[in-house]
């Protein structure tokens, strides 16, 4: 028998890495296939930033973003981590984009 499992990209401010990775768990075991972003903000991936011009910073940024809009694509829906209500401009627009795409869009906390 094969079961079809809800896709589910995370997406949010990259500073919180633990409530990214609570997340993934959660709904892991809720029965879902979670996508969530291939890096963190500084310090956590020191080593893809620390020696990066702001060109090279400007294009990794570009194709992280764009990467994430084929995560978003590859989804049922996404899951917001917006923690203490922050949502930032990045992720502003994922969820624009995923809401354009007829995508269901959940959040972390409940907006106020």
């Amino acid at each position: 028998m094969v079961k079809n499992y809800k896709v589910i990209t995370l997406c949010g401010s990259t500073r919180f890495k633990e409530q990214f990775m609570k997340a993934q768990k959660d709904l892991t075991l809720k029965g879902n296939i979670v996508i969530s972003v291939g890096l963190f903000e500084l310090p956590r991936d020191l080593e893809v930033w620390e020696n990066s011009d702001k060109g090279t910073l400007t294009k990794t940024k570009e194709m992280l973003d764009d990467m994430h809009k084929r995560k978003i694509d590859m989804a049922d829906e996404i899951f917001v981590i917006n923690v203490g209500g922050y949502i930032g401009e990045s992720t502003k627009n994922e969820i624009k984009y995923a809401t354009e795409h007829g995508k269901k869009v959940n959040y972390l906390e409940k907006a106020n």
